[in-house]
């Protein structure tokens, strides 16, 4: 795919992907979210790309909804209206399922459907201007597809106050619930997120990883007899693995973990 409105950049196994509409606050419009979905659902790991770091053009990481497509739903249909909210479950789907790390590095305004799209990521760096903000119900919306996985980073309480009673969240603010991982200046936040990356890539299996994210996703909501009999299958299924087969060879002889990047 052609993409237009994404700056993509490949430096050895980390991709660079930067939202390119500035001009329009980097709003999740139906072509970029098409763009993103389309990038998230490739297979990056069997390229060679073990982490995507994803970042916005301009003074915001994106302001959410676009407002020309929000314009054309105020006379949409049900039928309408659902296929459009599956565009944007395909969007964070493509993101929560991405076999490869993936690190947002959030600056300047965060809101909504972006909000959603930063925090989908497993890893959130925020700059210290950055402003985190779920406004959905401010204009009758819902949001619904986001609180299918704020689980997996908050507390039950505060998704409710990020949702119910939505309130820019400052970066410190969100870094002490656990909405964000990592605070930088923003001058720096490429070099922080470029930097956990290769830390987390150095001491850990990229196929490790995948099987652990897929794992996070498909016990969550199920009952615990479920979710044991799944962690099992998966556990026994990792051992499998060329990746556990060399770590355990490599801790047996050197009494260290692998240097796994090398």
């Amino acid at each position: 795919m052609t993409y237009e409105r994404l700056e993509i950049r490949r430096d050895r196994d980390l991709l660079w992907v930067t939202l390119n509409e500035p001009d329009r606050a980097n709003a999740l419009s139906p072509a970029l979210i098409e763009e993103l979905t389309s990038l998230y659902r490739t297979p990056l790991r069997s390229e060679g790309i073990r982490a995507v770091l994803l970042s916005g053009a301009g003074k915001n990481f994106s302001a959410g909804a676009d407002l020309d497509h929000l314009r054309s739903l105020r006379d949409a249909g049900e039928d309408e209206n659902f296929r459009d909210s599956l565009r944007l479950r395909d969007l964070f789907e493509a993101v929560l399922r991405q076999d490869a790390l993936t690190i947002a590095l959030v600056h300047g305004s965060c809101v909504a459907g972006g909000c959603g799209l930063a925090t989908a990521h497993d890893f959130v760096v925020a700059a210290e201007d950055a402003r985190f903000l779920y406004s959905e119900v401010r204009i009758g919306f819902v949001a619904a597809l986001v609180a299918t996985y704020l689980p997996l980073r908050l507390r039950g309480s505060d998704i409710r106050e990020l949702l119910l009673f939505p309130r820019f969240l400052d970066a410190r603010r969100a870094l002490e619930i656990g909405l964000v991982n990592r605070l930088a200046p923003a001058e720096d936040i490429h070099r922080v997120g470029e930097s956990l990356a290769v830390e987390i890539l150095e001491t850990a299996s990229s196929e490790s990883i995948a099987r652990t994210k897929g794992l996070l996703l498909d016990i969550i909501g199920r009952p615990l007899d479920q979710s044991m009999l799944h962690a099992a299958g998966v556990n026994a299924a990792a051992r499998g693995t060329d990746d556990c087969k060399h770590g355990i060879a490599t801790f047996l002889e050197t009494k260290k973990p692998p240097r796994w990047r090398e």
